[in-house]
Parts: structure tokens; C-alpha cells; sequence
């Protein structure tokens, strides 16, 4: 009857365990469900970005076209007028390359989140995988504790 007691306290002791190992995983899912959540919000904003980047740099070789056709007259015009023209242009070179470095730390930006979010979810699975493996370990003990009761009466 001493045994008996011993097995059927590790028993719920065990079951407890289960328990508390079930209501782990389901954090870890829910933890999993939420980083993916927000690693696919981070892509929209990024791809968001991207076009509103794209769309600046589109704007902005017009707006380069433009200031050259604007140059291009300003000489046949007089020569002050060109040099405002040339430093129109200028302008909006240096803020092509202001957007196309925007653009490329965007990138980057995105690459180091995908990353550091792949890690993250790397890290959660295999310590999902881990306490799914304790937990199938621990089913197997207790199966066992289970059949050893069985067969001891």
C-alpha cells in the first residue's frame, strides 16, 4: 500500500507536470503567433516604404529630367538663369542620393528584422520541440508507471 501511495502521488505529480508543460506550450504558440504577427507587420510597413521610396525616386528622375529640359533653356535663356537651374539640379541629386540611402538602410533594416525575427522563432521552435520531446518523455514514463501498476495487481 506504501508503493501504491509513492506511484499514485508521482502520478499526479507527473500529471501536474503534464499540465504545466501543456499550458507552456500553449504560451509558446501563442508567443509564436504574436512574432509572426509582428514580423508580418514589419514586411508591410517595409514593402510600404519601399513603394513610397520608389515612388519618390520616380518622381524625383522626372523631376531631374524636368530640371534638365529647365537647364538646357536657362542657357539659350542667359547664364544666371543656368546657374540657378544647375543648382536646382544638384538639389535634387543629393536628395535622390539622401532617398537611396533611405532606401538601402531600409533594406538593411529589413534584413537584420527577418534576422533577428528567424532567430527568434528559430529559438521558440526548437524549445517548443524541446518541451514536446519532455513532454512525450514524460507521457512514456507515466504510461509505463501506468502499465507497471497494472501488471503489480
Amino acid at each position: 500500500q506504501e508503493e501504491k501511495k509513492q506511484l499514485t502521488l508521482k502520478v499526479e505529480e507527473l500529471e501536474r507536470k503534464l499540465e504545466s508543460t501543456s499550458a507552456q506550450n500553449i504560451e509558446f504558440l501563442q508567443v509564436i503567433a504574436k512574432r509572426e504577427e509582428s514580423i508580418h507587420q514589419c514586411q508591410l510597413r517595409l514593402e510600404e516604404k519601399s513603394r513610397e521610396c520608389s515612388s519618390l525616386a520616380r518622381q524625383l528622375e522626372m523631376a531631374i529630367e524636368d530640371a534638365k529640359r529647365q537647364v538646357e533653356q536657362a542657357r539659350e535663356r542667359a547664364v544666371s538663369r543656368e546657374r540657378a537651374a544647375q543648382s536646382k539640379v544638384l538639389d535634387l541629386e543629393t536628395q535622390l542620393s539622401r532617398n537611396k540611402t533611405e532606401l538601402n538602410q531600409l533594406h538593411r533594416s529589413k534584413e537584420d528584422a527577418e534576422r533577428r525575427y528567424e532567430s527568434r522563432l528559430q529559438d521558440l521552435r526548437d524549445r517548443l520541440e524541446q518541451s514536446e520531446s519532455t513532454n512525450r518523455s514524460m507521457q512514456n514514463y507515466v504510461q509505463f508507471l501506468k502499465s507497471s501498476y497494472d501488471n503489480v495487481f
